[in-house]
């Protein structure tokens, strides 16, 4: 799938602040965009691996549903189940809506 200006805006602003988490979310969800799942998915395995100690929690829902649209069933209920427990830790009411959405995703999922 071909880069988009965005994606290259992203990108560079990346290459200064590599761990900023509502960038590199902003990179998986321009790849989403444009229709490359395959990227998103790939661009936020990568955000829930930095941000391990501080979830971004909305990167699971989002992979979740890229991988469901990739038909890769078994993956998506896999980042989704652990993302409900994330989200469920977090806490806030932000993660436990997004926890309700996973969980209602995780249902047509499996």
């Amino acid at each position: 799938m071909a880069r988009t200006p965005r994606m290259e805006r992203i990108e560079a602003m990346l290459a200064d602040s590599p761990d900023d988490q509502f960038l590199r979310y902003g990179l998986a969800m321009e790849h989403a965009s444009a229709g490359d799942d395959a990227g998103c998915v790939a661009v936020l395995r990568d955000l829930i691996a930095r941000s391990a100690a501080n979830p971004y929690v909305a990167a699971y829902l989002q992979a979740g549903q890229a991988l469901a649209r990739l038909d890769k069933t078994a993956e998506a209920a896999a980042v989704l189940k652990d993302g409900i427990d994330v989200a469920a830790r977090v806490g806030t009411a932000e993660a436990l809506h997004a926890r309700g959405e996973m969980m209602g995703l995780l249902a047509t999922v499996e």
